[in-house]
């Protein structure tokens, strides 16, 4: 505020206070702050000469020991008002400007500065110029707080009030909001007329910025929405409640990133990432959009368990009780699990082994995953794949995608919360491909113990650790997984099961576990062993024993509802009265035919869910050696099937066919169940048994089956699927097996009881399969090729 005492007399000598971020002008009162020590003893010598001092603006406010060419030359002598010496040894006093000085000479620099001055006189006349001058910059200085500018109503009063111009040009400059250096051009406008230029100049430029911030006001007021008026009255809320000294939520928000960040105890790169987003997030308003994609992205990113992993069991005993407890049979899984639980024993840097659970559907190749995972004692994860057919399911989405998330794998680790948990990815067989990308290709780095140390996820775009992840896959079929892939993989084949081995898994466990379901006890339903038997003959056909479980849940659904309906007494379950809960057999048990007939061989296949037992006819027709070919087959079906009838047509001599059939003859190959699809090249041998049957009128042995391919020199070539061909034999109640010579090795694979119960007679040559199938009472030529080697396994 202004000050209407007399200027006193200013002495030629005076101490100087060099002032840093202020400017003083003359009949202008200020607090002044005083804390360096050779200001102190300035203001102490002057508050014993006179309360006079000379005050001056220091070039460089960061300056913190000024020299003599670190001061402006003009500055303003001030008496003091008022001293407070404060505890910490500064000081605290009221100045009052009184004239503006020009510094001559510096007389003395230590322990303070004492500097030879001289006053500057200034011209109080008024002409009509600087009076319309005058009102110009009192109309600009009034407007300025029309348009927002924070200047009291005193102020401007006072400032209407006065006469003299440089007085008012002072007066004005001291309240503007201008830099220090512009202050001092002021203040160094010796001549008041250009001083009043100057103020009004600088005053105009003000106007100007706060007439535009007004029009922006205005236009943003016009365009805010209900929502946006909300959300402004909620900010301005949130700042008075800030003012009044309640939490920062913004900052509270940081403060628990922060330390979440901390104990997550991520690598040291990742950490960096996490703080940069961090830094990012508390710059931006919190009404920005990118606010809540930078909170989702470190939620993510603090959430996985970088450093927390399951404790282990390293105990092989009890390891192998709760492998056995839970699944009967499956040994070569067993003993991989174990395998590896003892390596890991020797070393700590093991990384986790990558399994390929292979087999039809129903054998337990999901639900040993769990046992693995508790005898392990680690989390268990579960992921299907089937029908995946985008990248981004498995490496998730980019940040820049609105809704981005991480792929399945980071999503599922972080669910589990450590990051050595079992993964298993079922249905790898069934992943797709369109244009959304290759999700198998994505698969490769995930599965790939040289790679997934390091798995880039395209949201989280940091590495994570998957090395210690033990992961399982499962399939049906082996063919569909992409070569690259399969390489990547352990593959270890589920065969079917045997009749004896679903007898005790139903008594062991699928009986015991509907009988809980379904609300009963063991004191009210029993199943005799020949029912059980009877159920896996004729009422279910399959490698697995699912069909086998909705079997008996059916029987003891009707158990309950007895139970329910007032029966007290045990329900015993029989072979005998089996038919009463399920209704006629769906299947029939034994020999494929009845009897031995002409133009019918039964052979083995192999399906999705196991090995099957077929019977391919074969019958003739007067033509001109036509081949027709039934039964849904594919390419490689047909072919072997022409294959078949050249060898026919070449052995035709031998056989005692005339070589003149195909003039006659039209052929008919079937091959029953129709609707559904078939190929492969195994049924080559049985196609051609059926053929030489009805060709030469000997009918085919009915006790006995057959797989191989053949050539059209009548070899027969080695195939696939040999065990689940075997196990539908022995299910079918087959004795005899003809396969090819080169499969015997696979002989090993199969359960000890099947390889004695079934007659396996390896074959080479197509002479050997016909002596071996047609009936004793055939042809003597026929009889003498056949070969006497049969060897029993």
């Amino acid at each position: 505020m202004s000050q209407q005492s007399d200027v006193r007399a200013i002495p030629e000598i005076l101490p100087l206070i060099p002032l840093r971020d202020l400017t003083l002008f003359p009949n202008l009162v200020v607090p002044l702050f005083v804390g360096r020590e050779r200001s102190i003893h300035a203001l102490e010598e002057s508050m014993r000469q006179g309360h006079l001092v000379a005050l001056v603006t220091q070039k460089e406010a960061e300056t913190q020991d000024p020299g003599i060419e670190d001061v402006y030359e003009i500055g303003c002598a001030a008496s003091i008002m008022q001293e407070l010496k404060l505890p910490d040894g500064t000081a605290k006093a009221l100045v009052e400007g009184q004239q503006r000085i020009r510094i001559v000479e510096f007389v003395q620099t230590d322990p303070f500065f004492l500097v030879r001055v001289e006053t500057i006189d200034e011209s109080t006349e008024v002409d009509m110029e600087t009076q319309a001058l005058m009102r110009a910059l009192i109309h600009d200085f009034e407007r300025a707080a029309e348009l927002g500018k924070p200047i009291p109503q005193e102020v401007l009063m006072a400032a209407s009030s006065i006469e003299e111009p440089g007085r008012l040009a002072d007066f004005v400059a001291f309240h503007l909001s201008l830099k220090v250096d512009e202050k001092q051009e002021i203040l160094e406008a010796l001549e008041p007329f250009a001083r009043l230029e100057r103020t009004v100049a600088f005053l105009r430029k003000e106007l100007e910025i706060l007439e535009l911030g007004s029009k922006i006001q205005s236009r943003v007021k016009e365009q805010m929405t209900k929502t946006q008026r909300e959300y402004f009255l909620r900010e301005q809320l949130k700042a008075i409640q800030q003012e009044l000294g309640h939490l920062d939520e913004v900052q509270a928000e940081i403060d628990e990133y922060k330390e979440r960040i901390a104990e997550a105890k991520m690598p040291e790169d990742v950490e960096e990432k996490a703080q940069k987003e961090l830094a990012r997030l508390e710059k931006m308003p919190p009404a920005a959009a990118e606010t809540s994609v930078i909170r989702t992205y470190l939620d993510w990113l603090i959430g996985l368990p970088w450093a927390t992993e399951s404790e282990e069991k390293l105990d092989l005993v009890a390891a192998q009780e709760i492998l056995d407890d839970d699944h009967y049979g499956l040994e070569k899984v067993k003993e991989r699990v174990l395998e590896y639980l003892a390596v890991h024993k020797l070393t700590d840097q093991m990384r986790g082994p990558i399994l390929c659970f292979v087999g039809p559907p129903g054998v337990g190749k999901t639900s040993i995953g769990k046992s693995i995972a508790r005898s392990l004692g680690r989390e268990f994860i579960r992921m299907s794949l089937g029908g995946v057919r985008d990248e981004a399911e498995i490496r998730g989405h980019r940040r820049t995608y609105v809704g981005a998330l991480p792929g399945r794998i980071i999503q599922s680790i972080s669910q589990a919360g450590t990051k050595n948990p079992v993964f298993m990815m079922d249905e790898i067989d069934k992943v797709g491909m369109d244009f959304r990308g290759d999700p198998t290709s994505a698969l490769l780095e995930v599965l790939d113990p040289e790679q997934n140390y390091a798995f880039q996820d395209h949201y989280l775009e940091a590495p994570f650790d998957l090395s210690n992840v033990m992961f399982i896959t499962t399939a049906n079929l082996l063919d569909p997984i992409p070569p690259a892939l399969r390489d990547r993989m352990e593959v270890i084949h589920f065969p079917g099961y045997t009749e004896d081995e679903k007898v005790h898994i139903a008594t062991q466990y699928l009986i015991p576990k509907q009988i809980r379901e379904h609300g009963l006890t063991p004191g009210k339903l029993e199943f005799s062993d020949g029912a059980l038997r009877e159920m896996v003959r004729r009422y279910t056909r399959e490698a697995g024993v699912r069909n086998l479980e909705r079997t008996v849940a059916m029987v003891c659904r009707q158990v309950a509802r007895k139970v329910v309906e007032g029966k007290k007494t045990k329900t015993r379950v029989t072979d005998r009265t089996l038919h009463k809960y399920l209704g006629p057999p769906k299947f029939s048990f034994g020999l494929a035919e009845e009897r031995d007939e002409v133009g019918a061989a039964t052979g083995l296949v192999w399906t999705e869910v196991g090995g099957d037992v077929i019977t391919i006819e074969a019958t003739k027709m007067s033509g001109k050696g036509g081949l027709t070919l039934t039964g849904h087959l594919g390419d490689v079906m047909r072919e072997s099937a022409q294959a078949a009838v050249s060898y026919i047509r070449t052995r035709a001599g031998e056989l005692e066919i005339p070589e003149d059939f195909p003039e006659h003859f039209d052929m008919h190959i079937h091959v029953p169940a129709a609707a559904i699809p078939k190929d492969g090249p195994s049924a080559g041998i049985t196609m051609a048994v059926a053929l030489a049957s009805v060709l030469t009128g000997c009918p085919v042995r009915r006790d006995i089956a057959m797989t191989g391919e053949i050539t059209l020199r009548g070899r027969v070539l080695p195939i696939g699927g040999l065990k689940e061909k075997l196990l539908a034999a022995h299910r079918a109640g087959i004795t005899t097996v003809l396969i090819p010579k080169e499969n015997v090795r696979d002989l090993d694979l199969m359960p000890s009881h099947v390889r004695d119960e079934l007659k396996v007679v390896p074959v080479s040559s197509m002479d050997e399969v016909l002596g071996h199938a047609l009936v004793k009472e055939c042809r003597p030529s026929i009889r003498r090729r056949r070969s006497g080697g049969a060897a029993k396994s």
